[in-house]
């Protein structure tokens, strides 16, 4: 069964069909910017390029930087304010003329780790961050998704933790890889206090760099990167969609 996944985040929209019996893209991953702004309409219009590009007929799953629930957009971290209390779904599928699933992009990714990937076959509490614009999060208790959880906004050291400790704040603050790892770290050893994890998964557009920061971290936990890389989100995306019954 093929799937379209669509992963928004707040630099690019990516996507592309997906094999769920394999979880492996069946054609070569398409990248639009993500428009200035990031405002609704605007947002909509890239993802019906994408649909269209690759002449799309039926479900599509779609990750999305936000708190989602029932297809309606709760919050609206790297991405237009406008975005609060949208229906992303009802959106999407008026703009492509297909049925869209929305769901939060680092549960999207997390799902497509626990079914093909690093989290295969992994029983207890799993804990998945992305790491890139933000800092996404998806927390799995005996292979259930608990979503939304947006541990990339708890407070470390008085602020917002991905204002800190993302790549984007890497890049903004210009910190070298072994001070920004320092702050990641921080940032995991709290999320391993608090969870108690049985296995943290590193994804997101930072692990293309593993080499210059992994060996840097400190923790209990065994860490695992994301064997779907930068495209977990895609692969999430298409396997919700089938798990909600589109």
């Amino acid at each position: 069964m093929e799937i379209l996944g669509i992963d928004i985040g707040g630099t690019g929209i990516k996507g592309a069909p997906v094999d769920l019996d394999t979880g492996m893209l069946t054609k070569e991953r398409y990248r639009l910017p993500t428009p200035e702004g990031a405002k609704p309409k605007a947002v909509a219009e890239v993802v019906g390029k994408l649909v269209k590009h690759f002449a799309w007929q039926g479900p599509i799953g779609c990750g999305f930087p936000a708190i989602v629930r029932s297809g309606v957009t709760l919050s609206a971290a790297n991405v237009h304010s406008k975005w609060i209390n949208t229906d992303a779904s009802k959106l999407f599928t008026a703009v492509t003329g297909c049925p869209v699933y929305v769901l939060n992009d680092a549960d999207a990714a997390g799902l497509a780790e626990m079914e093909f990937g690093a989290g295969k076959d992994q029983k207890g509490v799993v804990l998945m961050i992305t790491i890139g614009t933000g800092l996404g999060s998806a927390l799995f208790v005996d292979r259930r998704l608990v979503p939304n959880t947006e541990l990339g906004h708890i407070e470390l050291g008085g602020k917002d933790a991905e204002s800190i400790a993302s790549d984007a704040a890497r890049l903004r603050l210009k910190l070298s890889y072994k001070k920004w790892a320092a702050r990641f770290n921080l940032y995991l050893s709290r999320l391993e206090f608090l969870f108690s994890p049985d296995l943290i998964i590193l994804g997101g557009g930072a692990v293309k760099k593993q080499e210059k920061w992994l060996p840097l971290l400190k923790l209990s936990t065994p860490i695992a990167i994301a064997r779907a890389g930068n495209e977990a989100g895609i692969v999430g995306a298409a396997l919700s969609a089938r798990l909600e019954g589109f």
